[in-house]
């Protein structure tokens, strides 16, 4: 797998040092220590929901497998954490011949979760899996912020289809993964090459602002693009005088125009007028499209608008306001020793704050009402109730080292539409509540 999969520039050899130098610590003590072999389970999990989301989104998954692929000691970073004294010869020695060789299971991308559910559970040695916290985690939380964002954006436009275009307000390589979050949230296309080319995502794109500046007058602009785009191309129309420019833009690529775009003012009442300009001179089925700093409540407000696609940038990439999604790789079950079959016993932070965890490790199910939908999150540490064994949600990832769950993209897409459908009506409200799922816990004193 090249890294450059990764959204990666192509130099970088591997994913080994997108991790905190604590990890490293940790490793070289409990080499010291005889404790770095013991069986250990991690969880991915979140305390809560951003304030007043209803569900979150599981995005990032298949960039988390291409990372644990690619997250080896090549000699460079060695010689980098030699010449720093960061860790030891021994140490350096055992990262020599990394490679991950436990297992992990996980909700599938596009899932959507609660608080507390395990969202992903990593487990092997405690050396192995300690390594993978912050590579995890970077890539879980940035991409899991953008699909819920996507989702609540893609709920409010209906069947409304939406542009991610947010590549010039954020990090060239951060807004690659948003693109590939924002595909699984429910957007439909992207202005990002590099998405396009490293996932596969549809893109679009046609002129701004410049563009028509460029030319010495507007139908000289709208007349250059149309010769090299065909009638069908999307044409600004709000560089100048509005009405005007659609005027113009009918004369030049007549009736059979593909789409105006309006990216400032009253948003609401210029579509309206557009639409019945547009319609007076013909042309019925030229679209709208519109842009301008829109985020999830601005495309509800449109709703009753003769809109036909949204352009979304900056609140979607810096995940509508909750650019994180909080979660956590935590330690909740460890070997009594390194003998492999020793027991797992739970382990837990027990301290005052609200940062405690739950030990053991743990599975999770979705209750269903008789009507089939969604009522619960049930989480839990001993035996599956047999009426949750066939709800299980997470699914296995890697056995053995090895990657068993690549997927599609559109796998996880379309994953992530059945999951919301499947939540009560109220999940997909923007007014400010609560989770729209409790969530159960069923522990056994075990946990093993």
């Amino acid at each position: 797998m090249n890294t450059a999969d990764l959204g990666l520039p192509v130099d970088v050899p591997s994913t080994a040092l997108f991790t905190d130098q604590y990890e490293l610590t940790m490793l070289r003590a409990a080499l010291a220590s005889g404790t770095a072999e013991r069986r250990s389970v991690f969880e991915v999990f979140t305390r809560r929901l951003p304030d007043g989301r209803r569900y979150g989104v599981v995005g990032g998954t298949g960039r988390v497998l291409d990372a644990v692929e690619n997250f080896r000691f090549d000699t460079a970073v060695l010689d980098f954490l030699r010449e720093r004294e960061i860790v030891g010869e021994e140490t350096l020695e055992w990262l020599d011949g990394y490679r991950f060789s436990g297992d992990i299971w996980g909700y599938p991308e596009g899932e959507v979760y609660f608080p507390g559910s395990p969202i992903m559970r990593v487990e092997g040695t405690f050396a192995e899996c300690v390594l993978l916290e912050t590579v995890i985690l970077s890539i879980l939380n940035h991409d899991s912020a953008i699909a819920a964002a996507a989702s609540r954006m893609s709920a409010a436009a209906g069947d409304r289809p939406l542009i991610e275009m947010g590549a010039r307000r954020t990090h060239e390589l951060a807004a690659v993964a948003a693109s590939r979050a924002a595909y699984v949230g429910g957007f439909a296309t992207t202005s990002d090459l590099a998405a396009g080319f490293r996932y596969g995502i549809p893109t679009v794109g046609t002129s701004a602002h410049a563009f028509t500046l460029l030319h010495d007058s507007e139908r000289d602009a709208f007349q250059a693009q149309v010769n090299t785009l065909g009638r069908g191309t999307t044409l600004l129309v709000d560089t100048y005088d509005v009405a005007e420019a659609v005027r113009t833009a009918v004369e030049v690529a007549g009736t059979e125009l593909g789409a105006v775009r309006i990216d400032s003012g009253d948003l609401l009442l210029v579509a309206h007028r557009v639409r019945q300009q547009l319609d007076e001179l013909g042309a019925r089925d030229t679209k709208i499209v519109v842009t301008s700093d829109l985020d999830e409540y601005a495309i509800a407000s449109l709703a009753a608008a003769p809109v036909d696609a949204y352009g979304v940038g900056t609140q979607l990439v810096t995940g509508s306001g909750h650019p994180t999604s909080s979660m956590v790789y935590k330690l909740v079950a460890r070997a009594e020793s390194a003998d492999p079959d020793a027991p797992l016993v739970p382990v837990a932070k027990k301290s005052s704050g609200g940062k405690t965890s739950v030990g053991g490790r743990k599975w999770a199910a979705r209750r269903l009402d008789s009507h089939g939908v969604a009522e619960a999150e049930v989480i839990g540490t001993g035996p599956v109730p047999a009426g949750l064994a066939d709800r299980q949600l997470p699914v296995e990832l890697v056995k053995g080292g090895e990657v068993v769950a690549r997927e599609p993209l559109d796998a996880a897409r379309e994953r992530h539409t059945r999951a919301r459908a499947g939540l009560p009506m109220s999940a997909t409200q923007l007014s400010r509540g609560e989770p729209v799922l409790p969530t159960e816990y069923l522990h056994e004193a075990s946990g093993s």
